[in-house]
């Protein structure tokens, strides 16, 4: 019975593990160096993938960009030179998370400015109909001048016959 549990145990822990695309044989021996190469990849897209980080991706191309961050670091390249490197080689779309510099300053200004205008036309849209309801609602409540008469007629006779209005 202790066989069984463990053994579902052992099961239920390789399935919840994160299942990472880094091989073994590309794991630096310095820890630290290993630790920023890690960091770095989270941050990098797969060119093939292009919705996972060079990190999650099991792609070739990808191991060949995990391979060449870990040689740029072991080579003695900050973080920001290893960045610069892979963004100089294939361009701004190989980050995750592109700069802010003004060629993407349309593609970090656009979703606020999307949300902005929404908000501003449906408080117009809200505005012009509540308006437009006052209107009609007004109008609906004038009574012309037969329609006065009639009342003034009805509530005349209802007096007449003892009725209270």
């Amino acid at each position: 019975m202790k066989r069984i549990i463990a053994s579902f145990v052992a099961i239920a822990l390789l399935i919840g593990a994160p299942a990472l695309a880094v091989q073994p044989d590309e794991i630096l021996a310095n820890p630290a160096q290993e630790s920023r190469a890690r960091e770095l990849s989270r941050e990098l897209r797969c060119m093939v993938c292009q919705n996972q980080s060079i990190d999650d991706s099991e792609a070739p191309l990808a191991r060949d960009l995990r391979l060449l961050v870990r040689e740029r670091i072991t080579a003695g390249d900050s973080n920001s030179q290893v960045m610069d490197f892979l963004v100089a080689r294939y361009g701004e779309f190989v980050l995750l998370k592109p700069r802010l510099e003004w060629r993407t300053l349309l593609l970090w200004a656009l979703t606020p400015l999307l949300l902005i205008g929404g908000g501003v036309a449906l408080w117009r849209n809200n505005r012009r109909r509540g308006a437009a309801d006052d209107d009609h609602n007004n109008s609906a409540l004038k009574l012309t001048a037969d329609e006065e008469a009639r009342i003034e007629q009805l509530l005349a006779a209802e007096t007449a016959d003892g009725k209270s209005p």
